[in-house]
């Protein structure tokens, strides 16, 4: 086991709302136990990795790699504001799935990985694998999933009434 100065905490990073509520919590946990502060962002090529095995071109990879380091960036700018998290942040931008990225970011005993548990409802299951299942279920190092925060589900259901064209009577907010 490593000294204090080489424990992590590493946060699996999307920019969705779960993935920022998770990376404030690795904040937090960062700051408690002395620990760097480990960002992780998983990207694939638009249609995944199987349409570009044949030898993709390199320009639209190194602008796909681009985008991918600016969204980390926006979320980091998003959760944290100009003043940083308040503990030492490594980023770091990977090119593969996110379970498999993330389980390489936080392959020492002493790291801790958090990722957000996301709001799963059947049809969510079988359409999109949930990243935090295959960490758990596979990780070497302990594992902290965080529950999305209360306002997720506030902001689901103002979308839900946009798309489905209801009134929104905003006291409904307040509950």
């Amino acid at each position: 086991m490593g000294g204090p100065g080489n424990r992590r905490v590493v946060a699996g990073v999307s920019g969705s709302l779960g993935s920022l509520t998770a990376l404030h919590r690795a904040a937090t946990e960062a700051r408690v136990t002395g620990a760097t502060l480990r960002a992780v962002l998983a990207w694939e090529p638009p249609g995944g990795d199987i349409a570009h095995r044949g030898g993709p071109c390199p320009a639209p990879m190194a602008a796909w790699r681009r985008m991918a380091d600016g969204r980390l960036t926006s979320a980091l700018e998003t959760a944290f504001g100009s003043a940083g998290p308040g503990v030492p942040l490594e980023r770091l931008v990977v090119l593969g799935q996110p379970g498999k990225v993330l389980l390489a970011a936080a392959d020492q005993p002493d790291d801790l990985l958090v990722v957000g548990a996301g709001a799963r409802g059947r049809l969510r299951r079988a359409m999109w694998p949930s990243v935090a299942r295959y960490c758990v279920a596979r990780a070497g190092c302990p594992v902290l999933t965080v529950p999305p925060s209360p306002l997720h589900r506030a902001f689901d259901a103002v979308h839900r009434r946009n798309v489905w064209k209801l009134p929104l009577d905003a006291r409904e907010l307040a509950d």
